[in-house]
Formats: C-alpha cells, sequence, structure tokens
C-alpha cells in the first residue's frame, strides 16, 4: 500500500541548527532501507557538523545557495544540484544566501537503530530540541 506524508504531517526539529523534518521513515510509512526529508534553512541557518557510520547521504537542493563542507572540502551548491556524502564523512552545512534555502535529503541504508545513525562532531546548536522522528 502507498503511504502519503505532508510537511504539516510532520514536526519540525531544529535540534541540528535548521528546521528538519523526516518525511518517509520506518515510523511514518514502514521504510525498511532508508527514510526521507526535507531541511529548510534560513539566511545564516546550518546543521551542525555530524556523520552517519552507516548510511550514505543524498541531497538535492530544491531552493537557495549554500556552503557545504565534506571531511574538510568545501562546495558550494545552489538551486538545482544533487551531493552525495558517503558513509563516515564529517559534514556541515550552512545557508551562505540571502534567501531561505530548502534541501530534501535521503538517508540509507538505516543504521541498526536509530541513535546509532547519527555522530554529532560540533556542539548541536538547540540541544534540548527533541531528535526526528525516524523509528526502526
Amino acid at each position: 500500500m502507498a503511504n502519503k506524508i505532508s510537511l504539516t504531517d510532520v514536526t519540525p526539529t531544529r535540534r541540528f541548527g535548521c528546521d528538519i523534518r523526516a518525511l518517509l521513515t520506518p515510523n511514518s510509512v514502514g521504510s525498511t532501507s532508508g527514510f526521507l526529508g526535507t531541511m529548510n534553512l534560513a539566511p545564516g541557518e546550518i546543521v551542525a557538523a555530524h556523520y552517519h557510520p552507516y548510511s550514505d547521504e543524498y541531497w538535492f537542493v530544491a531552493e537557495g545557495r549554500l556552503s557545504v563542507r565534506i571531511d574538510g572540502e568545501e562546495l558550494r551548491a545552489a538551486q538545482g544540484d544533487a551531493l552525495f556524502v558517503p558513509r563516515g564523512k564529517e559534514h556541515r552545512i550552512e545557508n551562505t544566501g540571502d534567501e531561505p534555502a530548502l534541501v530534501v535529503f535521503h538517508i540509507a541504508p538505516l543504521a541498526p537503530s536509530p541513535e546509532l545513525g547519527h555522530v554529532d562532531v560540533e556542539p548541536m546548536p538547540f540541544p534540548a530540541a527533541p531528535p526526528p522522528s525516524v523509528g526502526g
């Protein structure tokens, strides 16, 4: 059976520095191989540096301009660009533009458990905020 999730169905988290919504997840649709979500970054907002020991991450910049650091390499990304972050590679995102940025992301495969899927490298901007509801 197909499942549909809307952005308004998901409570965002700002734990990592911007509005992140985990949309298609084991919790929401019963996915078993990965999950899809969005990152909305206002000008100057970031996603704090982290890595995924079990998963690759795929990004599509739907709107805006970003500065991206992947294992120390600086990249610029703009609307229409897609990026690939291999598992284990430290990465950080910053909206360096004057307009909001929207990134659609997919993470796969799933980690053995949600708490093992994300390793922080720098302090989270909002550590008291709840993590995304991924499950699995």
